[in-house]
């Protein structure tokens, strides 16, 4: 798993999510909306706004909110923002390339927030394309193993199409193309497969391993950047111990 993805799965049991619960809806509500605006609001013809309704279910969203974002997206009512998308990019501690995605209704302002927090945490913003080919952009689908048959999920997944199966500690994760991501995850979830997070991001080709005041540095970074309410998502290539990353995130 990417050093994120260990970062993420590390928040979730630790119920850190729970405490942004309402800053989570904020950035899923966005994302209906903007779907819906671009591509409809017709769920199955518009893979995008599957994919947000399915994060918003995943959260326990209610259903009025996801319809009204929806509305919103499609012009059937007044209010919704005139948000714009954007990818920065940018070097973390010790050289750690970081992705970040970004929804917006002021992008002077979120880029200088987004400069600040780099800076302010002994990193820098960089230019387009500096960073962006390290990272592929691929689905993953996490399990906990004590849920799941290991050999069972491997094989299914493996005979479904799915390009790795990777182990990290109690997790099992799926690795696909974002092609065959929804037909992957429909099938292992209707073999009786659940799994804990399905998601389409970006997944570092390789990884930079940071230990001591750099990975608590570059943890803070990425506490900061996901708290503020433009960004959408973040990804980044850095390597850190468990135990930093337990320490840090109690």
């Amino acid at each position: 798993m990417s050093g994120h993805s260990k970062w993420s799965t590390i928040k979730r049991k630790k119920g850190a999510i729970d405490s942004k619960r309402g800053k989570i809806f904020t950035k899923i509500i966005k994302e209906i909306t903007l779907a819906a605006r671009l591509g409809g609001g017709d769920i199955e013809g518009n893979s995008r706004l599957r994919q947000a309704v399915l994060a918003a279910k995943n959260e326990n969203m209610p259903r009025e909110n996801i319809d009204r974002a929806i509305k919103k997206g499609t012009g059937e009512i007044g209010g919704g923002e005139n948000y714009e998308e954007v990818t920065y990019e940018g070097y973390g501690p010790g050289g750690v390339a970081v992705l970040v995605e970004i929804m917006t209704d002021n992008k002077n302002r979120t880029v200088a927030e987004i400069r600040h927090i780099f800076s302010k945490h002994g990193g820098n913003l960089g230019e387009n394309g500096c960073v962006a080919w390290m990272f592929d952009k691929k689905g993953s689908i996490v399990f906990e193993k004590n849920t799941v048959d290991e050999d069972k999920l491997m094989e299914l997944a493996l005979e479904l199409g799915a390009e790795d199966v990777r182990e990290e500690g109690n997790e099992i994760e799926v690795i696909t193309d974002p092609s065959t991501f929804e037909n992957i995850r429909n099938e292992l979830e209707n073999k009786g497969l659940k799994h804990l997070q399905a998601t389409i991001g970006m997944i570092p080709q390789n990884t930079v391993k940071l230990e001591g005041g750099k990975a608590e540095q570059m943890l803070k970074m990425i506490d900061k950047l996901e708290d503020n309410d433009d960004v959408q998502n973040v990804y980044a290539n850095f390597d850190i111990s468990d135990e930093i990353v337990e320490k840090f995130s109690s």
